[in-house]
C-alpha cells in the first residue's frame, strides 16, 4: 500500500496508523463495466435508505451497473472489488444523479474499513479472485462463504482510447445521504455480450441478482480496460 501525497492534499485523518488524504488517486486498475436494463420495482426494492430514487430509464426499467475491478496500484491497497449499483437521483435535489452502489465486496480488510468509515461505502470482505489465463479473464465471487457470481470474458485489446468520465457515487456516511465526486477512465475494449458468461451461485446475493433478471439477461454494454486511472474526491453531505 503506497501513497504519493500532493502537498495540497486534503488530510482526513489516520486509520489504523495510515494517513488518509484526498483526492485518492488510482494509477493502475483493470475494470469490466456491464450495464443492464432491469425491472424498476426490483431495483428500488434493493436500494437502502430513503435518500435516493432509482431513475426510470424507460417505462418500468432501471439501469443496473456492475463494475468488476482489479486494483493494481491503489493508495488503499492492491485489491479486487465488485460494485453492484443503480443509477439514482437525490430526493432532496432530483437534478443530482449518479450511481448508488448497494453492495461492494472486496478481498482486503483495510480498503473495507476505509470505504466504510471514510466514504460510507457498503464494502464487505469476501472471497474474490481474478484469473488471467490464455486470453480469458475469470472473476469468481463468494459471499458469506457461498458461491455468488462468476464472470468469464475475453481479455480483448481496446478498439478505442479509454475515456475519462466525471460522475458522482452516492452513499450514506454517518447515516446521511452523501456524494463522492470522481473521475474514472472507462475501458476501450467493447466486448460482445455473447462472449460473456455469467453464472450465479446459491447465496442470498445471487438471489438478488436473479430478481433483476440475471444470469439470463444480456448486458446492454460491456467495456473492458487495463491500466486505467481514477481520482476520488472527498465525500460531502447532500442530506
Amino acid at each position: 500500500m503506497t501513497e504519493t501525497v500532493d502537498p495540497q492534499a486534503d488530510y482526513w485523518g489516520d486509520l489504523d496508523g495510515v494517513p488518509i488524504h484526498f483526492p485518492v488517486v488510482v494509477d493502475d486498475m483493470n475494470q469490466l463495466t456491464l450495464t443492464y436494463s432491469v425491472p424498476l420495482d426490483a431495483a428500488q426494492g434493493l436500494l437502502p435508505g430513503d435518500g435516493f430514487d432509482v431513475v426510470e430509464t424507460e417505462p418500468g426499467k432501471a439501469m443496473f451497473v456492475v463494475s468488476i475491478v482489479d486494483y493494481v496500484t491503489n493508495p488503499w491497497g492492491d485489491y479486487n472489488e465488485v460494485n453492484f449499483g443503480f443509477i439514482v437521483s437525490s430526493r432532496t435535489d432530483p437534478e443530482v444523479s449518479g450511481a448508488f452502489v448497494y453492495r461492494m465486496p472486496v478481498n482486503e480488510e483495510f480498503t473495507c474499513k476505509a470505504g466504510n468509515q471514510v466514504m460510507g461505502l457498503p464494502k464487505t470482505v469476501e472471497d474474490l479472485t481474478f484469473d488471467y489465463v490464455d486470453g480469458t479473464v475469470t472473476v469468481d465471487l463468494a459471499m458469506g462463504g457461498e458461491a455468488t457470481l462468476k464472470v468469464t470474458f475475453p481479455d480483448e485489446a481496446p478498439v478505442m482510447d479509454a475515456s475519462m468520465t466525471e460522475t458522482l457515487t452516492f452513499s450514506y456516511l454517518g447515516g446521511g445521504p452523501t456524494a463522492i465526486p470522481l473521475e474514472i477512465e472507462i475501458g476501450g475494449a467493447m466486448i460482445d455480450p455473447d462472449n460473456i458468461t455469467v453464472e450465479l451461485g446459491g447465496s442470498a446475493v445471487a438471489d438478488e441478482l436473479r430478481s433483476l433478471g440475471l444470469p439470463d439477461a444480456q448486458p446492454d454494454m460491456a467495456l473492458w480496460g487495463k491500466g486505467l486511472r481514477g481520482t476520488f474526491q472527498r465525500p460531502y453531505s447532500i442530506g
